[in-house]
């Protein structure tokens, strides 16, 4: 039995699962693998949907990581073509999570399909973990699935994580790691007062403006050998002052880090601390840990990857570690695992969509790639 990779993705694109709502969309796809032989289970964590499916008790196991919610759809007026209608102009696929990352889903299960049709006893396993909770807080999907899996016996060899990873074009990157994000909040206390009687007020502006100058002019590394230097963005400044002739009684900033794998939260939260002390004036700090960086080194899985899509593309990809995180960061505990996906440009915008050759191309990626493994 095989399947339409462009069908099986419009069919996805059609259920509206902004998360951590499902519409459908693990149903259509839980239907389409047990037609094909997967045992399918169905893992709702709290109120985040979840689906465990494999193919195969033994040997060698392939597992395929992704998620079927999506991120709201902004202003629909703004869209060309309805962002759950999954149009079809120009030979582009449009709707919400055409790249992030229904397309890679559809792909990996029409190219599991065809690799089944073609070598129904191949002595291994293939599995989907598919959450509904990758765009929200990551609390009740992949973290709580791979809990589940170890403890009934499901623990893959390997791991591939269909997030968009190309930017310009198919076959350009595979992903071997992510950035770590440490999100800080800095307040300082001032009082305040009219501002033309500046000595009875204290302005807190000057001293956070040079605690968020020392911050932003700190070189935290240059690099490593897989990944970009830290870098740390002022996202906001507040104040909440309306009136122009009123010293404000405080004022706060926050900022993002995005950290290699020279730093843990915990030695760069340290450093942060240490910056701000040298300026020498009081304030409050809160920071918080969304992700660690990680990474799986350069091997025989990530070769593997490369391989099948050299093989397609004609394109040997780059292994690189830039962009957001992803669930690969809680998978990598188990096993190695690698990001390789769609084109990532349009990615949570309007008018979001894939092209079909792309779509065509990542499903025959897939297909060589359970080839080459098994």
């Amino acid at each position: 039995m095989t399947y339409d990779v462009l069908s099986l993705a419009r069919g996805l694109i059609r259920c509206p699962s902004v998360t951590p709502e499902d519409a459908g969309a693990q149903v259509f796809l839980a239907e389409m693998l047990t037609a094909l032989g997967f045992s399918c289970y169905s893992l709702p964590f709290e109120d985040v949907p979840n689906l465990f499916a494999r193919y195969g008790s033994g040997g060698k196991h392939l597992c395929f990581a992704g998620h079927t919610d999506v991120v709201p759809t902004g202003p629909e007026r703004k869209w060309t073509h309805p962002p759950f209608g999954a149009n079809i102009h120009d030979g582009i696929l449009y709707g919400r999570g055409a790249a992030d990352m229904k397309g890679a889903v559809a792909a990996f299960a029409a190219a599991a399909a065809a690799f089944i049709e073609r070598k129904k006893q191949f002595g291994g396993s293939i599995s989907l973990l598919i959450t509904g909770d990758e765009e929200g807080p990551a609390v009740n999907g992949t973290v709580r699935v791979l809990e589940w899996m170890k403890e009934n016996g499901h623990v893959p060899d390997v791991a591939l994580v269909g997030e968009p990873t190309n930017p310009d074009y198919l076959g350009q990157e595979i992903k071997i790691g992510r950035r770590g994000s440490l999100c800080g909040t800095l307040r300082v206390a001032g009082k305040q007062g009219h501002v033309a009687y500046q000595h009875l007020a204290h302005n807190p502006l000057p001293p956070l403006i040079k605690m968020l100058d020392a911050l932003n002019d700190y070189v935290f590394d240059k690099g490593s050998a897989y990944f970009p230097q830290t870098n740390l963005e002022i996202t906001t400044i507040d104040v909440g002052n309306p009136a122009g002739n009123v010293i404000p009684a405080e004022g706060s900033a926050s900022f993002n880090i995005r950290f290699n794998d020279r730093w843990t939260s915990e030695t760069l939260s340290q450093k942060i601390i240490e910056i701000l002390d040298k300026t020498k004036h009081p304030y409050e700090l809160d920071l918080s840990c969304g992700a660690e960086s990680f990474i799986t080194r350069p091997g025989d899985w990530s070769s593997l990857v490369q391989r099948a899509v050299q093989d397609i593309t004609g394109k040997k990809p780059e292994y690189t570690t830039n962009g957001g995180t992803s669930d690969a960061r809680f998978i990598v505990n188990f096993c190695p695992v690698v990001e390789f996906g769609a084109l990532n440009h349009t990615i949570h915008q309007i008018d979001e969509h894939v092209a079909i050759k792309d779509l065509e191309d990542l499903t025959r990626i897939y297909e060589r790639l359970l080839m080459l493994y098994f």
